[in-house]
């Protein structure tokens, strides 16, 4: 399918954890495949498949199944296309450790727009919120982001609140 790639990374950013990222998108998938009745009715798949993700994570939450669960950054696999140099690499790692302190309503907006390179109306549609939300979210996203990108005088994150 044209979209698991896409899914595979936003669900794995929403979890954390690798395994229950790819349940999380098998559980979409199947939910997607089971109402096939109402594909013809639907403009946009991409936008569709990304709202029952966000809505199957959403319902985890809410029944505790991934509440309280921490994984170590060093149990995340890390597979990109190319190996990126040794400064690159600690650009990427410290930039995944700002986006798991960022909010997680910045955090979904800055992944479905900045990441998937969804539309702000995309990103709404998905997250089921007004597009100036998203806009907002957004913003205040990559402002935090940047803050929490800074350094310090001893190459430490300088982690801002």
């Amino acid at each position: 399918m044209l979209h698991v790639a896409a899914l595979r990374r936003y669900a794995n950013a929403l979890e954390g954890n690798r395994e229950e990222a790819d349940d999380l998108v098998q559980e979409c998938l199947a939910r997607a495949i089971a109402r096939t009745r109402v594909w013809s009715e639907i403009r946009n798949v991409r936008a569709y498949l990304f709202t029952i993700l966000h809505n199957l994570h959403i319902d985890r939450i809410s029944r505790g199944r991934t509440a309280g669960v921490a994984v170590p950054l060093d149990h995340v696999e890390h597979k990109l296309t190319t190996k990126p140099a040794q400064e690159e690499g600690l650009r990427i790692r410290d930039l995944e450790r700002a986006l798991r302190v960022l909010p997680d309503d910045y955090r979904k907006a800055v992944l479905l727009v900045g990441l998937e390179g969804m539309s702000y109306q995309e990103a709404a549609t998905t997250l089921g919120i007004p597009i100036g939300t998203v806009m907002s979210r957004l913003s205040r996203g990559r402002e935090t982001l940047r803050q929490l990108m800074a350094t310090d005088a001893h190459g430490k994150l300088r982690m801002v609140r």
